[in-house]
């Protein structure tokens, strides 16, 4: 009797099905890698538009962009910021934004790293700021070719020119609340160190020649001190001080991420925001962030030497020009008044406006307005005949200078109109101030009707 051969019903089974098995496995696997492929191609064109919003809180490296409104120096039909964050603007990943650094690092010998802590300020830059950042672009062709002049003068790295967007967004007028001032926002005691003067005539720390050049030297002398331009950087923001305090604190480090915990908070934020700026100064096009350019440009402009005592008035009447404008190319001087120092002093007007003042030079140096000396200015302050007084809600981060320059007028005339006002001002206080027509009609333009109470001065 021959005996059939019995296979196992299990192995049966696995015979039967296991190249059904194989087939689902490798499906799996090959719709696994389609779908990681297309959300990485969706991720790449589209990037993610969402802005976390630890990410964009208030910062003091971002005061300085608030004060790009008060220069009235762009085309009329600029008005404020339209850009909400729910609209949809480019971002990137990660890696992109890592090669586009290193690629601005490659040609400078700054070290341009990328973290979380750069990504923070691109997203602010690219997102939240963009609108200022459109201003930036336009004053960046006005004040980049002297930057770039006066630090190849010093051997200094051209990608430097970029602190200044950090420093005061490029408005010469900038001054933070701590009393820092200009376009490298120097305090008094390190304009003396660089022979800035700073007297009631003039503040030269406004000057952006005399400024930028101070600065190139300020930057040489502290990356002589550490030989490390992340250090450096972060020393003209807090002091050489305290980055050799974090410095011992990290026991001996030098490498700025491995100090960054042990320096200030603002002198971390320093280098982040630094590098950030330079990416968006370079790719502001690849976010769809235009260049919005100022009525002046830097070839446009020229000097002459003024030896008498003269005012803007009486220029910006001579010559037809808006006084912001003249007040914008010429921030050294204070009270808008051209003092009279025993020498020419420096004045600078648009190129074709240069020939008008030599011929009217006499005129203008004749003018009644001229006969005023310095001190009559003075006790002018504080004038309101035929202007129209309006109530100014102080906003958070705004001071003295900043709400002056918008309104046009000086710190001595708010401080006569509100004799209870300092320097110390407090959210949603208000201030009495007198303008004159044409500001005021801007201001209705500009400002909602509800934050502005008016009256007409009688």
């Amino acid at each position: 009797m021959i005996k059939r051969r019995q296979i196992p019903q299990k192995s049966s089974i696995v015979i039967l099905y296991s190249p059904i098995v194989s087939m689902a496995v490798n499906l799996f696997f090959r719709q696994c890698i389609v779908l990681v492929f297309f959300l990485f191609i969706s991720v790449l064109a589209n990037g993610h538009n969402k802005v976390n919003p630890v990410l964009i809180k208030y910062d003091y490296t971002l005061e300085v962009f608030d004060c790009l409104e008060s220069l009235h120096i762009f085309p009329d039909s600029i008005s404020k910021p339209r850009n909400k964050l729910s609209d949809n603007f480019p971002t990137f990943p990660d890696l992109v934004y890592e090669y586009k650094i290193a690629s601005i690092g490659k040609l400078s010998p700054i070290d341009f790293d990328y973290n979380p802590h750069v990504r923070r300020y691109i997203d602010i830059y690219s997102i939240e700021r963009r609108e200022q950042v459109s201003l930036i672009l336009g004053l960046a062709e006005l004040y980049f070719p002297l930057f770039d002049e006066m630090l190849d003068k010093y051997h200094l790295p051209l990608e430097l020119k970029y602190l200044a967007v950090v420093e005061s967004a490029l408005n010469p007028l900038a001054v933070s609340k701590a009393g820092a001032t200009g376009l490298w926002q120097f305090k008094i005691n390190s304009a003396k160190m660089f022979n800035l003067a700073v007297n009631s005539y003039v503040d030269e720390r406004m000057d952006p020649v005399k400024s930028t050049e101070a600065a190139c030297q300020y930057l040489q002398y502290l990356y002589k001190i550490f030989n490390n331009w992340h250090l450096a950087l972060a020393a003209y923001n807090t002091g050489p001080g305290a980055v050799r305090n974090a410095i011992s604190r990290a026991k001996g480090e030098t490498n700025f991420w491995k100090i960054y915990d042990y320096l200030p908070e603002a002198a971390q934020n320093y280098v982040p925001a630094f590098i950030a700026a330079a990416y968006i100064m370079n790719n502001a096009s690849s976010h769809h962030i235009d260049i919005i350019k100022p009525i002046i440009t830097y070839t446009k402009t020229d000097t002459v030497m003024v030896s008498k005592p003269a005012t803007f008035a009486a220029i910006s009447k001579e010559l037809g020009i808006p006084i912001e404008l003249i007040r914008f190319l010429n921030p050294v001087y204070r009270r808008d008044f051209l003092p009279e120092v025993g020498k020419p002093i420096t004045l600078w007007l648009p190129t074709n406006e240069i020939e008008q003042f030599l011929q009217k030079e006499q005129t203008i140096y004749n003018s009644k307005v001229e006969t005023a000396t310095y001190n009559d200015i003075l006790a002018n302050s504080g004038n309101t005949d035929g202007k129209i007084k309006v109530q100014h809600k102080v906003k958070s981060g705004e001071y003295l200078h900043k709400i002056a320059i918008n309104y046009g007028c000086t710190i001595d005339d708010i401080l006569i109109w509100n004799p209870n006002a300092d320097d110390n001002l407090n959210k949603g206080e208000y201030l009495n101030i007198w303008v004159d027509k044409k500001v005021y009609q801007r201001i209705q333009q500009e400002n909602s009707t509800d934050s502005l109470k008016t009256s007409t001065n009688q």
